[in-house]
């Protein structure tokens, strides 16, 4: 496991386009699909990570609490199934399943979309508005394994509270920490050269 942070993409950017199978209903989902929600998240995660597991209960809870406000949540699973094979699709099933998500859980099999998002990390959080303007990019909260900070998402609450309340995020956002996105051999980014 290598902690890393998140890459903080630019606030004000557009969120790119993407057309992902989902394992659980398998087929396949395109941003524009969720064009009628007033928010949109999409958060890069996994199976096997201890971040990940860490917080998917709150992150669930969240999700489905946040969905009667307007807020779209979408999360994308990106990495090298095939030297981690406990991140395969049909894993990704029974994962979705068993943590609760009541939300799309994309695979993104070429590693593109994680590249055109900038993600390193998981859990990796990006929260855009109507116009998909990215308005908070970061953690969840800074509740970390080991750290005995409880879960609360305190963070991402508060950035989509502000969004759907009407105004913006504060701008002084904390990067997220997880394990890195497990790329192909080859498959690495430019952003970590």
């Amino acid at each position: 496991m290598a902690r890393t942070e998140s890459t903080m993409l630019p606030l004000g950017t557009s969120a790119p386009d993407f057309r992902l199978l989902d394992p659980v209903t398998g087929r396949m989902s395109a941003l524009s699909d969720f064009a009628s929600a007033d928010a949109l998240l999409i958060a890069f995660i996994c199976n096997h990570c201890p971040f990940v597991k860490h917080s998917r209960r709150g992150f669930a809870e969240f999700a489905k609490e946040s969905a009667s406000s307007g807020l779209q949540t979408i999360a994308i699973n990106s990495n090298d199934v095939d030297h981690y094979p406990a991140d395969a699709p049909d894993m990704m099933v029974a994962e979705a399943k068993q943590a609760g998500y009541s939300f799309p859980y994309l695979f993104d099999e070429t590693q593109i979309v994680a590249k055109l998002y900038r993600a390193a990390c998981t859990p990796d959080f990006f929260l855009f508005d109507r116009d998909r303007k990215l308005v908070y990019r970061g953690r969840f909260d800074g509740s970390t394994p080991g750290n005995d900070i409880p879960v609360t998402g305190k963070d991402l609450r508060a950035a989509t509270a502000a969004l759907l309340a009407g105004g913006s995020p504060a701008p002084d956002q904390m990067p997220s920490m997880g394990c890195n996105i497990k790329w192909k051999p080859g498959n690495e980014p430019d952003y970590f050269r």
